[in-house]
């Protein structure tokens, strides 16, 4: 699907919302600038919370409370699949929580088998294309 700027990405990430339940985890993918945190944020406020959200990129991992509680990772300075256990990431993957996980392609592994993955191509003003792929289906 193509959404024309990042207000429409907003709206997108707030249907997108509606259907997720405790115990899912959602994989972001795209380039730098393309939207992902924009993408969580509104997934977040659209769940009722009214957390500040903003990149983990330099700790790894925000928690958000609420009803279901939301955990939000990223893996860009990840280099090596050794640190996750250093860190304990996979914590986050609760059955009562959900989790979103930026540049989870870097880290494949940490993933659990079954999960959403949402690729968001674009950046700036430009349009971007968002593609949502269900558990269990082919890329």
């Amino acid at each position: 699907m193509t959404v024309p700027d990042l207000a429409a990405l907003r709206e997108f990430a707030a249907a997108f919302a509606a259907g997720l339940r405790p115990g899912d985890v959602v994989a972001l993918e795209g380039d730098l600038g393309a939207g992902k945190t924009t993408f969580v944020a509104e997934v977040v406020r659209a769940l009722g919370n009214v957390a500040e959200v903003a990149s983990p990129t330099f700790t790894f991992w925000h928690r958000y409370g609420g009803s279901p509680p939301l955990e939000h990772l990223d893996l860009y300075r990840i280099e090596d699949a050794s640190e996750l256990a250093e860190l304990g990431l996979e914590e986050a993957f609760s059955p009562g929580g959900i989790a979103f996980v930026e540049w989870a392609d870097r880290i494949p592994g940490l993933l659990p088998a079954r999960h959403i993955r949402v690729h968001i191509r674009g950046a700036g003003d430009e349009p971007r294309e968002v593609r949502v792929i269900a558990p269990g289906a082919a890329p």
